[in-house]
Parts: C-alpha cells; structure tokens; sequence
C-alpha cells in the first residue's frame, strides 16, 4: 500500500471515534502548551534583561569605571573632565563615547525655593507618565524636554507647607545648581513610596548642569572590541594617570560577563521549569499508548481481513504507528498556539513581551513526533503481530 494511502487510512481511523481520539490529545496539547509558555516567557525575561543592561539601541557594549575613595578622602569625586579626555584620546580606536554617569531619580541637590535654601529630593522625568497624579496646574510635556524649557513639579506636601494652597505654589520660582525653574504644576501619589520633593524635566536639567566631575563613568565601545580586555587597560591607565588615584581606587563593571552570566542562568531555569512541565508529556503518552492497544484490540476483525486481502504485517504495523504519530503532532501544534496565546495574554500583565521563535515550534514539533514513535511503536507491533489464523479462529 502507498504511503498516502496509509495516511488517509490512519486519518479515516482516528475520525471514526473523535471524542476518544480528542481526549487521548489533551495529555499532549497540555504537556506542549506548559513548556511553549514558560520557553516564550522566559525568552521573553531574558532580552528584557538584556536589553535594559545594553548600552545603546545599535548594540554597542558598554562598561562602567567607578571611583571608590578612601576613607580619609570620602568627598572626593574620582573623574575629571581631564580624565575623560584623556581616555577618548587615548583609546580613540576602541571607544565611540565616555562620559560621566548621572542618575535620574532621587537626586538630593541644595535648592532655593522662594528665599530660603534646603536640600530637596529631585527626580527627573521626560514627561507625562503615570508615577504621579497632578492636583493643580498642568504636567511636564515632552515638548518641555524639546525645547529646554526650566520647568518643574513641586510636591503636594510641599506647596502645603511652603504656600498654604496648592495655587500659591503655581509661578513662583525655584532655582538649583545656579539656575531657575517655574513651578507649573502640583504633584501627589496615591502611595507614600514615592518621597520625591521636586520633577524636573530631565534633558533640560541634564544640559543646564553639564557635570564636570563625578564618581563613575560609562564606557561604549565600537563594536568588534573585545570589552573586558580594554576595561581592564583603560581601569589600569587611570590607577596610574588619573586625578585622584593617591585618593582612591578605580574598578570596572565587565557588563558583557555579566549579561553573559545572566543570560545562562535564565536559559537553565527556563529548562529546568520546561523539563519539570514536560513530565506530562510522559503521561500522556502512557495515555496514547492505552488507548492504541484499545484500537488494536477493537480491531482485530479489520487487521484479518487486511491480512487476507495481501497487506504485509509492516503495512500493518506502519498504518498504526502512523496514528500514533498523528494523534500527538496534531495535539502538539494544538498545544503550540494555545502556549503562544497564553504567554502572550501573561505578557499583557508583564513588563515584558513573550517571545516565541522558530526553535520553538520545532521543539513541539518534534516532541510530539517522538511521544507518538516511542509511545505508539509497541501497540502497532501488536497489531502487525497478529495472526490470520488465530483470527479466523
């Protein structure tokens, strides 16, 4: 018999009993679904991860040189401006762009509010987001951070106390690190976790307080440098050239180890999790395995006459492996689309996107093909065993 013809019988076979053919697949469709949903997220996890520690959009790698002062010289920065150009001139070849990094968020800076100083906490956002919730006034736009406008947020506990009113605290003035901002707007959080004082618009503040100092720096380099060994060169270079190495110490953070580190030990637990949901993969192919010998043992009449008629016991044996096989790849490309729809209705709930690749789909692929072959092959050599005459019998 062709095997196109085997194939229609073994499709014809599965048809006659679709229920039980149906239940017999849901073991597979589970098993396959569990391991694409925790693959895709944690696919999904590692290039989130991968992505925020990565230095730029173009996939330049970056590293960070941060300063550590001794005790009896805890005030001192570490980094000049001289030592930045020093190293872009010195390392032209391997670095694309050095500078001082500077954080965004609860900044603690001296500032003038009114006439009086005090310290406030500052943080800086590119514009309207949900962190907060604006009570009077209008909110930071992006066009601020266009166009430098020196605007800023005061917070509602803060115009209370400095104003009375909310309104009292819109147009008046507030001034940090030498320049001046009006106050647009009041801001209030419905949690008490964000105990930020002022909301600057982060590129105007960034480009009116050029920093000239600080403790840390951050390195991209040109792709194709080998980023360790040049960390290391430029980390050595300032232990003997730079400003404040009597002062202090300078280390570097290797980012490519460490984004190689991460990345293993999210691949490991992501298969060490599949491998745990792919024992009902196991199951149900103990399942697949019963509910063959049924079929061979319902069907014995069918097996004589095909015997009779001149079918070969290996046709025989093939036309039930062949419904072995079809019954778990259907279940497992069933089991794929209900995996990729579910990781990525979890994804909606995540900050990240579930991924799911080519690999994937060939790994539901061919498990499913492998249940039906391992779990299938002793039914239909059951089958192809039988004897016409103890049939006839």
């Amino acid at each position: 018999m062709l095997f196109i013809e085997l194939l229609k019988t073994s499709w014809q076979s599965l048809r006659v009993n679709p229920k039980r053919s149906f239940l017999t697949m849901i073991g597979i469709v589970i098993g396959i679904a569990a391991v694409i949903t925790i693959i895709a997220l944690g696919n999904g996890v590692k290039a989130k991860i991968l992505k925020e520690l990565q230095a730029t959009n173009s996939g330049k790698q970056t590293t960070e040189i941060s300063y550590y002062p001794n005790d009896s010289t805890a005030g001192s920065q570490g980094f000049s401006e001289d030592d930045l150009m020093q190293i872009r001139s010195d390392f032209s070849a391997s670095l694309s762009d050095v500078q001082f990094k500077r954080d965004t968020k609860n900044i603690n800076k001296p500032v003038f509010l009114g006439n009086e100083s005090r310290t406030a906490t500052i943080s800086l956002v590119k514009g309207a987001n949900q962190h907060y919730t604006i009570t009077t006034g209008h909110n930071i736009a992006k066009s601020d951070n266009e166009v430098n406008n020196q605007v800023a947020l005061l917070s509602k506990k803060m115009a209370m106390k400095e104003y009375g009113t909310e309104e009292n605290a819109l147009g008046s003035s507030l001034t940090v690190s030498d320049k001046t901002y009006q106050i647009i707007g009041v801001f209030n959080k419905p949690t008490d976790n964000y105990n930020v004082d002022f909301l600057l618009p982060q590129k105007t503040y960034l480009y009116s307080t050029a920093a000239q100092n600080g403790s840390t720096i951050k390195l991209t380099f040109n792709k194709g440098v080998k980023v360790s060994a040049a960390s290391k060169k430029i980390a050595s270079f300032l232990k003997k050239n730079g400003s404040s190495k009597k002062e202090g110490t300078y280390e570097y953070t290797d980012m490519g180890s460490l984004l190689s580190g991460i990345s293993k030990v999210i691949s490991s637990l992501t298969y060490f999790i599949s491998a745990i949901a792919g024992i009902s993969l196991f199951i149900a192919g103990i399942g697949v395995m019963n509910m063959m010998y049924i079929s061979v043992s319902e069907r014995t009449q069918e097996i004589g006459i095909r015997l009779a008629v001149g079918a070969s016991a290996r046709s025989i044996m093939l036309q039930f492996l062949l419904e072995a096989i079809m019954l778990t790849v259907f279940g497992g490309l069933l089991g794929f689309l209900i995996g990729w729809g579910t990781a990525a209705l979890i994804s909606l709930a995540l900050p990240f996107k579930a991924i799911v690749t080519v690999s994937s789909f060939l790994l539901a692929f061919g498990v499913s093909s492998l249940v039906g072959i391992v779990f299938g092959l002793l039914p239909a050599k059951q089958a192809a065993d039988k004897n016409l005459i103890d049939i006839l019998r």
